[in-house]
């Protein structure tokens, strides 16, 4: 369902210098955002804006999310993942400056069942690795998508992401 916020933020516009006012901000079933603006002299114009990046998932349930800039993406295991391994007790980190292709294995998460490699969904540089993850490797089970992230890597190739499932399909591949 469609969620509307209604907003009035007077901006300049980089095209024109009369303030632009935001009248209206729509968030669909897509991940697109979109915005109509009203300018002072009452014209309307249509603004598409895919600044909101949806996750893509691989089928070994890694998970990577590109950031706003477009340069970078943030990498970890899906929640499916994390159920299936139960509680982590343990993450080997990937080191920093690493060049990884996709599909190289970056580090791994220990739990009390089993371990399991996590590999790069997409190739790149490591420029970050979450470091709470050493001292409390359970954040993964805690927020798998959210604070218990893995890496951020500097893309290689934005196209590589076309090979990803969406969120749509990959819990269709879940649930297989």
């Amino acid at each position: 369902m469609a969620t509307i916020a209604r907003r009035r933020l007077p901006v300049r516009s980089s095209v024109t210098s009369t303030p632009i006012l935001y009248s209206r901000v729509w968030r669909g079933p897509t991940t697109q955002k979109a915005a109509i603006d009203i300018t002072q002299s009452g014209r309307r114009s249509f603004i598409n804006s895919t600044s909101f990046h949806e996750k893509k998932y691989t089928e070994a349930h890694e998970w990577i999310e590109l950031s706003e800039d477009g340069k970078t993406a943030t990498i970890g295991i899906s929640t499916y993942a994390a159920k299936a391994l139960g509680d982590v007790v343990y993450v080997e980190l990937p080191t920093m400056d690493l060049e990884v292709n996709a599909g190289d294995a970056i580090g791994a998460v220990e739990s009390v069942k089993s371990a399991s490699d996590i590999y790069a969904p997409i190739g790149g540089k490591v420029i970050q690795a979450n470091s709470v993850l050493e001292e409390k490797p359970g954040t993964i089970n805690n927020g798998p998508e959210g604070e218990g992230w893995i890496a951020k890597i500097e893309i290689k190739k934005k196209d590589e992401l076309d090979g990803l499932m969406d969120t749509e399909a990959y819990k269709k591949h879940t649930e297989e």
